[in-house]
């Protein structure tokens, strides 16, 4: 009959042994993705310079249409002098949408406004009707339009654009309001 205090089984050695084996396999393992981590190849630079580019795209984008828009509200108000008044809250909107995705970090001030120019900027005035009511369903449909894209681009903004674009979405789908509200009115 064999005692009790018989030699230890090789199971009982084993148990020690792959505990340690674990243990050192597992700090070198940590010590490799310590060293791998400090030898990235710099995607994550890469990431944060690709969305800088993204972000000034998308400002560059919001700025000319804002920029198209406000052109659009002068020739209006060129060719129907009798809608400036009604006009010239939202044309100070417009002229506000300009500032902001042209400040490129700073907050511009509440009255920030862009200088009426015939020429708009050396480019061509977009066309209006002759007819103002037609004008006004013109102008709507290009805020309509401008409105439709800054909410598309709002999938891809980081959270600051993003906000900012749907502000500025939302005012103009305002404006899209007033410009056909009154229409229906008279």
């Amino acid at each position: 009959m064999p005692s009790a205090s018989a030699a230890p089984s090789a199971s009982a050695w084993a148990a020690p042994v792959t505990r340690r084996r674990s243990l050192l396999l597992g700090g070198g393992a940590l010590g490799a993705v310590a060293l791998l981590s400090g030898c990235s190849d710099g995607s994550e630079a890469k990431r944060e310079a690709d969305g800088g580019a993204h972000v000034a795209l998308l400002r560059a984008r919001g700025a000319r249409d804002s920029t198209a828009l406000l052109a659009r509200y002068d020739a209006t108000v060129d060719a129907h002098p009798a809608l400036a008044k009604r006009l010239a809250p939202l044309r100070e909107e417009t002229a506000r949408h300009v500032a902001v995705f042209t400040a490129e970090g700073r907050s511009p001030s509440p009255s920030a406004t862009v200088s009426r120019s015939p020429s708009a900027g050396g480019r061509r005035l977009p066309q209006v009707p002759k007819d103002a009511k037609q004008a006004l369903t013109a102008l709507a449909q290009a805020e309509r339009r401008t409105a439709d894209t800054r909410t598309a681009a709002l999938a891809t903004a980081p959270p600051e654009l993003a906000r900012l674009l749907a502000s500025v979405a939302a005012c103009g789908a305002a404006h899209v309001y007033l410009l056909t509200q009154r229409d229906t009115d008279s």
